[in-house]
């Protein structure tokens, strides 16, 4: 994008920020800082000078994820232990600042398949109409372990999808959100229960056909986006091809987050992802290198920082399985702040009350994203990209 703004565009953005849009001549864009850019020019500057890659934020680790009924818990005994966390709605997440959601997937074509966990037996609570219409319907499914944490904010995907989409035309000015994607083929953790369905190239036709009927192609930023004129979407990354921020502001993006087997499925013959809907988990040397989900910032310090010098966006994880919550532990979710990782999940945006301490991992303040330590901090002297 030219470091030169329309009228239109910066009358666009003064609307957006309740202003008088400043004169075109007096907000200079090629200043090396957002100080520079002039008064009142602080948005034009950050949308045309920064790249996706640029920015800091943190979302939430199984999004969908509601409580699990006590008597089921009870049931798993200790081994529920780590399962014991759930998250508000998704439209409550993004209202308090996440621009990061995960969602676990589960084919299911024919529709009914996890229909009839065996939780419900546990609990003796039944699944409520809603609930049970929604999971007899084909399509994904949504939920974290077949027969024991099933229930989801949104069991079916497009559900999940519908309501991200009405909450992004509702707030056509937010940092791009990340929707990466776990497609589960795991089997039922309880004899006799339901596992899930294997993940083939057609299932992953479908999976991408099920986003695009929620989202539109100018809702997207793809692949295809970034990858442009290059021969393949790794070299695109390493010119430093993102979108600016003020391309991808309003849009969301997928990440499919799973290990070199199905990565492969879903690449299938592409020289990288053309077509696709997903970016894929996968190492930097790979064509279709861009996006990587690395986890542990302790031990995985150095590749996120070169990962993210080189051009690539990371994700990375501030706590897992609820041990940093219990111990009040913010040794991992420092490092992940610090790690200049673009996209930093938790399961405690908010704290929760059981666990002494107060717990939590975001961003300072009523910052929803910020610029990236690594890439950008200078250039944004302390600015927020996005408030709450």
């Amino acid at each position: 994008m030219p470091a030169t703004l329309t009228f239109l565009t910066l009358a666009a953005t003064a609307a957006l920020l309740g202003g008088a849009a400043p004169p075109v001549q007096s907000c200079n864009l090629t200043a090396e800082n957002v100080r520079q850019a002039g008064e009142g020019c602080d948005r034009a500057w950050m949308d045309a000078n920064l790249k996706l890659n640029d920015l800091t934020m943190v979302g939430t680790h199984n999004s969908y994820k509601t409580a699990i009924p006590p008597a089921v818990l009870a049931a798993i005994g200790e081994r529920g232990k780590g399962l014991d966390y759930a998250h508000r709605p998704l439209e409550d997440q993004l209202n308090d600042g996440a621009r990061q959601l995960e969602i676990d997937v589960y084919h299911d074509p024919k529709g009914g398949r996890f229909a009839h966990p065996i939780s419900v037996q546990i609990s003796g609570q039944p699944l409520e109409p809603w609930r049970a219409e929604a999971l007899a319907a084909p399509g994904f499914k949504v939920l974290h372990v077949p027969d024991v944490d099933v229930l989801s904010g949104c069991p079916t995907l497009i559900g999940c999808l519908e309501t991200i989409r009405r909450w992004s035309l509702a707030h056509p000015d937010h940092a791009p959100i990340l929707l990466m994607f776990n497609t589960k083929t795991d089997t039922s953790p309880v004899p006799g229960g339901t596992g899930a369905l294997p993940m083939d190239e057609a299932a992953f036709d479908a999976l991408d056909a099920e986003i695009r009927r929620v989202f539109p192609a100018d809702a997207l930023i793809t692949p295809d986006d970034v990858q442009g004129s290059y021969p393949t979407l790794r070299e695109a990354v390493l010119h430093d091809h993102w979108p600016t921020l003020g391309q991808a502001r309003g849009k969301v993006w997928f990440a499919l987050d799973e290990g070199p087997e199905k990565v492969a499925l879903y690449r299938g013959q592409r020289r990288a992802l053309e077509g696709r809907v997903f970016f894929v988990n996968t190492d930097e040397a790979s064509p279709a290198a861009a996006y990587l989900t690395l986890n542990d910032p302790l031990n995985d310090a150095e590749r996120i920082r070169a990962a993210v010098k080189a051009g690539f966006i990371v994700r990375t994880r501030a706590d897992a399985d609820t041990v940093e919550a219990r111990d009040n532990d913010r040794r991992r979710r420092d490092a992940a702040l610090a790690s200049g990782a673009q996209y930093i999940s938790t399961d405690y945006m908010q704290a929760d009350p059981r666990w002494p301490g107060g717990y939590q991992a975001r961003l300072p303040g009523d910052a929803v994203a910020v610029c990236n330590p690594l890439r950008a901090v200078q250039a944004c002297d302390g600015l927020a990209v996005e408030r709450r």
